[in-house]
């Protein structure tokens, strides 16, 4: 007698998976996956405390260089740089685009002989104050009166708004890089305050766009500070103080420390205006801020946040506004409690 097969031996039949249980299981997966992007979407990732391209006094490194070289003396500016454009001009030097070594750089020169105590005064900053802070110094010829620094193409800070405008950086231009770049700011006054040389004052800051015009935006979003022309020295032990040239100065960017302070009844007289320290330059830090902050969505809520330490640093007396290293703290805290409001928001949602 024939025998059926036994349909029991032949195992379980397979079966597909509904489409909607695809469905589930795919938004599942795409939310996880979000989930832990979060914090490498919405946290800017620190800044290195040590330049990556730090190398010994009289030497460099930028881009894609492995190994630090020497500052170019007199004779390797001459014949190994090639000019190419004026890309910038003030009262002291005319700014080059050049080329050196199939790479862009920029070739600072004197344009008056009367100036140049200030041109080398620069020059002597720019090499004892090598950091990241600081644009990189690539070489230099005091008889040529010449000096080579990295290019930066996105220019000077004063056309931040310019550059984030454009559809290419429309993903920086959120409220935690902006935040993060007015941090960079703080942070080079702060060096510049504690710097190995003593307490230096940024005094070519008398307005906004003057002081804007200090500083580089560089290709990854951060600051540096490039001209280092006008950086006289505090000295509180020994009562040393500092004035910002040898003209009255005026407006409400400016401490009021730095405003002739005898009225209009007296006619101002250099050698009769007080001096003052580098408080001056913690008065105009919400102001630059407030600049890099702009008007994108989130930076009136970063605003709000800065407002109290915004408002001790306008204190009309210097010595109760805060340190540089206090506002910086307080951007940081701000800065990590905002953030980790936003991804806890986002996460909720998910």
């Amino acid at each position: 007698m024939e025998k059926k097969p036994q349909e029991g031996r032949k195992g379980p039949a397979h079966r597909g998976v509904p489409p909607v249980m695809g469905l589930l299981l795919g938004t599942a997966l795409m939310n996880a996956l979000l989930y832990l992007c979060l914090n490498r979407f919405f946290i800017s990732p620190p800044r290195a405390a040590v330049d990556p391209a730090h190398c010994s006094y009289g030497y460099f490194r930028m881009g894609p260089m492995k190994n630090c070289s020497p500052w170019l003396s007199c004779e390797e500016l001459r014949t190994e740089v090639r000019q190419l454009k004026r890309i910038g001009e003030g009262a002291m030097k005319r700014v080059f685009l050049s080329e050196w070594k199939e790479r862009k750089v920029a070739l600072s020169r004197l344009t008056s002989l009367e100036l140049k105590d200030d041109f080398l005064h620069g020059l002597q900053m720019l090499k004892s104050l090598q950091s990241r802070h600081v644009v990189t110094l690539l070489g230099y010829c005091e008889d040529d009166n010449t000096i080579l620094t990295e290019y930066h193409p996105l220019g000077a800070l004063s056309s931040l708004e310019e550059t984030l405008n454009l559809s290419k950086y429309r993903n920086v231009n959120t409220w935690q890089h902006r935040l993060q770049l007015a941090m960079d700011y703080v942070g080079i006054i702060n060096y510049l305050h504690h710097s190995p040389l003593g307490t230096l004052v940024m005094c070519d800051s008398s307005d906004l766009p003057k002081t804007l015009s200090q500083y580089l935006l560089t290709s990854n979003f951060s600051i540096v500070v490039n001209d280092l022309d006008a950086l006289p020295l505090v000295n509180h032990s020994s009562g040393t103080f500092v004035k910002c040239g040898h003209r009255e100065l005026h407006g409400d960017f400016v401490a009021p420390e730095q405003l002739w302070p005898y009225g209009e009844d007296m006619s101002f007289h250099d050698d009769l205006m007080p001096s003052y320290d580098e408080k001056i330059d913690i008065w105009k830090i919400p102001d630059v801020s407030s600049f890099l902050l702009g008007h994108v969505e989130g930076s009136d809520m970063v605003r709000f946040h800065l407002f109290d330490i915004h408002k001790a640093c306008k204190s009309q007396t210097p010595a109760e506004r805060p340190t540089a290293q206090g506002i910086l703290d307080t951007y940081q805290k701000v800065l990590n409690s905002l953030r980790d409001t936003t991804v806890s928001q986002t996460r909720e949602m998910l």
